[in-house]
């Protein structure tokens, strides 16, 4: 099977690029074939709501989403790592996201009606790091990624949440949540949901 690993953060080996490095790891330990993006190295302009996809599915600008898009429809499983900024998640992996505007359509213009309410393209996983410890750190971001996947046809099934991770590597020193990001892998693999919130 394809895993696709989305690297939302702009500071590379930082937080969410470990417990993602470790996630990805679990993974490929069950046999998946491992793919990964980094959203921050890619030139994607935001979604320009011009209507181009709405009868085709298709975006009609043209930059480096164009290669993405052949890899989220392909992967059977994606993992989307990113760090909270402002309670929310990066500004170039939400361009990317937003740009799934076009699949949204191809899904809508594909699918029968009685069908929409079914996953039938895989699933989907967050990881989410964040400098505080707000009660609510974490739930915009999960609703992004929830819909997120739905753009796709694939299914949300929860996350690692991460709190109080304020030093750039402050969770490669927390041996028990990069226990939890190798195991968020595998059940990603095996198809399981995983929730676990620190």
């Amino acid at each position: 099977m394809k895993l696709l690993g989305i690297y939302g953060s702009p500071r590379k080996g930082g937080n969410s690029d470990f417990l993602l490095n470790e996630a990805l790891k679990g993974a490929e330990s069950l046999g998946a074939e491992i793919h990964a993006i980094r959203s921050f190295d890619l030139t994607i302009s935001g979604c320009r709501e011009c209507g181009g996809c709405d009868k085709t599915g298709k975006c009609v600008v043209r930059d480096d989403m164009d290669s993405v898009y052949s890899k989220l429809i392909e992967s059977e499983v994606i993992i989307l790592a990113t760090p909270m900024f402002f309670y929310g998640i990066t500004s170039s992996a939400k361009a990317l996201i937003d740009r799934c505007q076009a699949l949204w359509n191809k899904r809508i213009l594909e699918k029968p009606p009685e069908r929409k309410r079914q996953y039938d393209s895989g699933r989907g996983y967050l990881i989410a790091v964040g400098a505080t410890k707000g009660t609510n750190l974490f739930e915009g971001s999960e609703m992004v990624a929830k819909y997120f996947f739905d753009a796709l046809d694939k299914s949300y099934e929860g996350g690692l949440f991460v709190r109080s991770a304020e030093s750039k590597t402050a969770v490669s020193e927390r041996s028990e949540v990069l226990k939890e990001a190798f195991e968020l892998g595998r059940k990603a693999v095996i198809g399981e949901r995983f929730h676990v919130s620190k």
